[in-house]
C-alpha cells in the first residue's frame, strides 16, 4: 500500500481558463515564459540541450529514457502559498506523441507536490491549462515538465509558459449517472434482488424491471428510507427477489430514471472467479508474464531478476546497521501499486488463497474443480498440482525466504518487509526499476503470519508435494518459537521511505491466527493451550468487532475460521464454541446488511470508511460465507450477495469497484505499470482487480488528488477512480484475496440456477467401530448423465485417523486429507453405476464420520 509517492499522476482537472470572471489575476510566477529573452533561468536535465532561437524553447529528447523524470524542462524559485488556488498554462508539442508529467512541487526531497497531472501533447501545438489549490507553502517550488520515459527520440517544444494566482478553485462533483442502483453484473436466479435509487420524492414511486426486449418483467413500489448517513444522500430501496427468469440486458426504471443494464443468471461470477485469481499471476515478481497466459497488453518481462536497471531480489542487503547478510528474496507478489514486497500483506493473502481451496474440502457444497491443475492462468498447469495452490506456493516460498538465517541475531524471525530505498514513480514496469531493494527489521508480526501460512501450507501441500510441506511445516515452528522468544518486536511506524510502514502494536491476533493453524496441521498439545488460553478466544467482539474485522492487522479471525472449518484436534465442546464465534461474527454482518440503504456488511463507527474499506466488506462477507457453509442459513448467503451487489454497482457512487466488471467500473487504479491514464501505452488494471474504495481519511493522508477533488465528501463518497488517488484507489494483494475467495464461493453458490445445486454424485460412507478403530465401506454413485473416467474421490478425516488395510481402491492419505482412486477394473463409473471400496481406520480419541465428498473436485450428495 503507497503511502507516499515520490512522483505520481493526479487526476487530469478540466481543461480551459479557470480564473473567475471578476478576479484580478495574481502576478506572473514564471519568468521568461515566452522565452523572448532566451532560455535562462529555465533549466533541464543533462540530457538535453534545449535552445530558443524562435521565440519558444524546444529540445531533442532521446529514445530509451526509462522514466518520465530522466528528461525534464523546468523552473525553480517559484514562490507558492499554501489555501491559494493558481492557474498554470503552457503550448508545447512533439513531434512523436508524448503524456506530459505537468508538477509543481518541492525542488528537493520529498518532493512534495501540490499540482500534478498527466497531460497529452501531439504533433500540433497544444494549450494546457490546469487549476489548482495547494495543499502547502513552498517557498522555492520547482515548475517541471517531465517529458521522458519514451521509446523513440522526439522534439519537444514549449512556449507561453503562465502560473498565476487568483484563479477559481476547481469544484469537483462526481459523475454518479443514474441515481437507480443496482448491481452492474447481475443476480443469481434463486438471491435476493434489491436495488436503491436516490430522490428527494416522500412517497413511494414506482418500479419497473424490463427485459432486453423492452417488455415489463417486474412491477412494485419503492420504500422510502430518508438519508442514508454513509452518502448523505436520501434514498428508496426496492426489492424484485421475485423475479427468477434468467435473461440479459435487464433494467430498472424509477420516476423516468433507468439503472445500468444487469444479468440475471447462474453463471455470473465463473469469470470473477478467474479474474481475480489471475490477478496473482499478473503480479508476480522475477517471472516473465506470459502473453499466452494474459494477453500481449498485459505481457511483460521479469520483474528485479537482476538485469539491468534492476539490482534484483536474489542477493538483497538490510538497510544501514540491520543486518551483516544479504539475502535471495526472488519471487513473491508485488504487493500493490508499488514494487514492495511485504510479509505481513503476503501473509494474509495467501493464506486467504489456500483458504479458498481449502474451503473446497470442508464445505459440503464448495467445488475444486475450477481451481484444480489446468484451469487457471499459472505457467506450472498440469502439473498434477490444483493451479490455485501453485499460484499460492510463489508468495509462500518468498515469505520463507524471509526468514532469518540461523546463527544470527533474532535467527528464525521473518523480515518485516522489503521494497526499494525510495518511492518510485508512475509509471514504472518493474523491469526498468533501478533503485537498490533493501530488506528491513525483523518483527514479530511477520513472523508470526510466516507461522500461520506456512502450517496451513503443510497441511494443504502435502499430498501434492511432501518435501515442499515439510520444509514449510518448519519454517512456520521455526517461526512460532521466534516469535514466542520475542513478542514485542514491532514494526517502526515511521519506517515508511520506499514503502507503506505496516506497523502494528498488538500482536496478539496474530499469536492466535498462527496457534490455530500449527495447532489445526499437528495437533500439538502447546499449541491447543496457545488458542484456548488466549484472550481473544472465545470473545466475538475481540475476533469479529462490529465496527471492523479481519485485516492485515487484525488477523484472529483467520484463527476462527480455519479451527471452525478443518477437522482438527478440538473437542466436540471446543468445536462448537468456535463456530458459535463465527456465527455470532455473521449475525453481526448479516444485520448491518439487512439494516443499510445499499446493502453493505460493514458499519463502521461514526460512519468512518476506512482505507482499503471494499476489502474490510469482502471480509465480512468471508465471514458470512462461512457461517453459509456451516449451517446453510440462507440468510448468511443473502448478505453476502447483497455485499456483492455493493461492490459491482449498488452503492452512492453508481460504481462498480472491480475492473471490467459493470458498465460503470474502476480502471485507473494506483499501480504502476497498469498505467494508461499516465501513458496511454500501458494497460489499465486487468479485469478482477479490486479497487481500495472510499476512504474517510484519505484527505488527512497526504493523497493529493483527495485534498483536491474530495474535501467535504460524504463518507461512501470519499473516492476517485484517479490513478493519483493512492488512498482510495489503490489495488493490493491483501484486497484481491478476499475477492478471489468470495467470487469462488459466489460462483459455487450460482451452479444450481434457479434451484438448489445439481449433484451428480452420491457417497454412502458406513463405518463399523471395533476397539481402537473402525472398518468402512464407500459406496460411490454416478447419478449424472454422463460417464466418469477416472474418478478420484477426495475427503478429510475429522480427529485422529489412520488408515490400514484396504480394498478395491487405490489410497493416499497426507494428515487428514484421503483420496481414492480407482484400480483398472473399476476405472470407469457410468451414468447410474457405483463402485464399492473400504479401509479400516486406526483412531486416537473420538473419531467422526467425514463431513462432505468431492468427485474429481465436485460435491457430492451424501446417504
Amino acid at each position: 500500500m503507497s503511502a507516499a509517492v515520490l512522483l505520481f499522476a493526479a487526476p487530469l482537472a478540466a481543461p480551459g481558463t479557470a480564473l473567475a470572471d471578476d478576479a484580478e489575476p495574481g502576478p506572473e510566477q514564471i519568468s521568461n515564459g515566452d522565452f523572448a529573452a532566451g532560455t535562462a533561468p529555465w533549466w533541464w536535465t543533462a540530457n538535453l540541450s534545449p535552445a530558443a532561437p524562435d521565440g519558444r524553447l524546444c529540445a531533442e529528447v532521446p529514445a530509451g529514457t526509462a522514466n518520465a523524470w530522466d528528461a525534464i524542462v523546468g523552473q525553480n524559485d517559484i514562490p507558492i502559498v499554501a489555501g491559494e488556488s493558481y492557474e498554470l498554462s503552457y503550448t508545447a508539442s512533439s513531434t512523436v506523441p508524448l503524456t506530459v508529467q505537468t508538477r509543481v512541487q518541492e525542488a528537493a526531497a520529498p518532493y512534495t507536490t501540490v499540482l500534478s497531472t498527466a497531460d497529452p501533447v501531439g504533433t500540433e501545438a497544444t494549450r494546457v491549462t490546469r487549476t489548482f489549490t495547494a495543499s502547502v507553502d513552498q517557498p522555492a517550488a520547482s515548475m517541471q515538465l517531465q517529458i521522458g520515459g519514451g521509446e523513440r527520440a522526439t522534439t519537444f517544444c514549449l512556449d507561453d509558459v503562465s502560473l498565476r494566482g487568483g484563479a477559481e478553485p476547481p469544484v469537483y462533483v462526481p459523475d454518479t449517472g443514474s441515481p437507480v442502483r443496482v448491481n452492474q453484473v447481475g443476480y443469481l436466479p434463486r438471491g435476493p434482488k434489491s436495488g436503491t435509487v436516490v430522490t428527494d420524492a416522500e412517497a413511494p414511486l414506482t418500479w419497473t424491471v424490463k427485459a432486453e426486449d423492452g417488455s415489463t418483467a417486474a412491477t412494485g413500489t419503492t420504500v422510502p428510507k430518508g438519508e442514508d448517513p454513509s452518502s448523505r444522500q436520501r434514498v428508496h430501496t426496492f426489492d424484485f427477489g421475485g423475479l427468477t427468469t434468467a435473461g440479459d440486458g435487464y433494467t430498472v426504471e424509477v420516476d423516468g430514471e433507468v439503472s445500468e443494464p444487469f444479468s440475471i443468471r447462474g453463471d455470473l461470477y465463473d469469470g470473477l472467479r478467474s479474474d481475480a485469481l489471475a490477478y496473482f499471476y499478473h503480479n508476480r515478481s522475477g517471472t516473465p508474464i506470459e502473453a499466452d497466459l494474459v494477453g500481449e497488453e498485459y505481457a511483460r518481462p521479469a520483474g528485479h531478476a537482476g538485469v539491468a536497471p534492476n539490482k534484483g531480489d536474489t542477493d538483497v542487503p538490510c538497510q544501514p546497521g540491520v543486518c551483516d547478510y544479504r539475502l535471495d528474496v526472488s519471487g513473491g507478489w508485488y504487493d500493490a501499486g508499488d514494487h514492495g514486497k511485504y510479509v505481513v500483506n503476503g501473509g494474509i493473502s495467501v493464506a486467504q488463497l489456500m483458504s479458498t481451496y481449502e474451503r473446497t474440502l470442508t464445505a459440503p457444497d464448495a467445488e475444486s474443480a475450477e481451481l484444480g491443475d489446468g484451469e487457471l492462468r499459472v505457467p506450472e498447469r498440469d502439473n498434477g498440482v490444483p493451479d490455485i495452490l501453485d499460484e499460492a506456493r510463489w508468495e509462500m516460498d518468498f515469505l520463507i525466504k524471509m526468514q532469518v538465517p540461523a546463527g544470527k541475531p533474532l535467527a528464525g524471525m521473518a523480515h518485516h518487509k522489503m521494497h526499494d530505498t525510495e518511492w518510485t514513480g508512475l509509471p514504472m514496469k518493474p523491469h526498468l526499476d533501478p533503485q537498490q531493494r533493501e530488506l528491513h527489521p525483523p518483527s514479530t508480526a511477520a513472523t508470526l503470519n510466516l507461522a500461520a501460512a506456512a502450517a496451513q501450507c503443510a497441511r494443504l501441500y502435502a499430498p501434492f508435494d511432501k518435501a515442499f510441506a515439510d520444509r514449510c511445516l518448519r519454517a512456520g515452528e521455526t517461526a512460532w518459537a521466534a516469535a514466542k522468544q520475542h513478542p514485542d518486536v514491532l514494526a517502526d511506524p515511521v519506517d515508511g521511505t520506499g514503502g507503506g510502514a505496516y506497523s502494528d502494536n498488538d500482536v496478539s491476533d496474530e499469536f492466535y491466527w498462527a496457534a490455530a493453524e500449527l495447532f489445526t496441521t499437528t495437533g500439538k498439545d502447546a499449541y491447543r493451550q496457545a488458542v484456548l488460553s488466549s484472550a481473544l478466544h472465545g470473545d466475538v467482539n475481540k475476533i469479529f468487532p462490529a465496527g471492523g474485522g479481519i485485516s492485515w492487522g487484525s488477523t484472529a479471525g483467520l484463527g476462527a475460521l480455519t479451527l471452525a472449518t478443518v477437522p482438527s484436534a478440538l473437542t466436540a465442546g471446543q468445536l462448537a464454541e468456535v463456530r458459535s464465534v463465527v456465527t455470532g461474527g455473521a449475525d453481526r454482518y448479516a444485520a448491518q446488511s439487512r439494516a443499510q440503504v445499499y446493502g453493505l456488511p460493514y458499519a463502521p463507527t461514526g460512519e468512518d470508511y476506512v482505507w482499503g474499506s471494499n476489502s474490510q466488506v469482502l471480509n465480512n462477507m468471508v465471514v458470512l460465507a462461512t457461517a453459509h457453509d456451516l449451517t446453510g442459513d440462507a440468510a448468511y448467503q443473502d448478505a453476502v450477495l447483497r455485499g456483492a451487489d455493493y461492490l459491482l454497482g449498488r452503492n452512492a457512487l453508481n460504481q462498480s469497484y472491480v475492473t471490467g466488471y459493470g458498465e460503470r467500473n474502476s480502471h485507473n487504479q494506483h499501480h504502476r505499470f497498469w498505467a494508461h491514464q499516465n501513458d496511454p501505452a500501458l494497460p489499465n488494471p486487468a479485469p478482477g482487480s479490486l479497487a481500495g474504495g472510499p476512504n474517510l481519511t484519505a484527505i488527512a493522508s497526504g493523497d493529493p488528488v483527495a485534498a483536491e477533488k474530495l474535501s467535504g465528501c460524504a463518507p461512501a463518497m470519499c473516492y476517485i477512480d484517479d490513478i493519483g488517488s493512492w488512498s482510495t484507489n489503490e489495488i493490493t494483494i491483501n484486497w484481491n484475496a478476499p475477492l478471489a475467495f468470495i467470487a469462488s464461493y459466489l460462483d459455487d453458490a450460482g451452479e444450481g440456477g434457479t434451484a438448489a445445486p445439481a449433484r451428480t454424485c452420491r457417497v454412502a460412507y458406513s463405518s463399523h467401530p471395533w476397539n481402537s478403530g473402525s472398518t468402512v465401506t464407500v459406496r460411490v454413485e454416478n447419478t449424472g448423465s454422463e460417464p466418469v473416467s477416472p474418478w478420484s474421490l477426495t475427503w478429510l478425516l475429522p480427529g485422529d485417523q489412520r488408515l490400514s488395510h484396504t480394498w478395491s481402491a487405490e489410497f493416499a492419505q497426507a494428515g487428514r486429507t484421503v483420496s481414492a482412486k480407482p484400480l483398472s477394473w473399476n476405472r470407469t463409473l457410468a451414468p447410474g453405476a457405483a463402485v464399492d471400496f473400504g479401509f479400516n481406520l486406526a483412531a486416537t480419541g473420538p473419531a467422526p464420520d467425514p463431513g462432505s465428498f468431492k468427485l474429481n473436485g465436485r460435491a457430492c450428495a451424501s446417504g
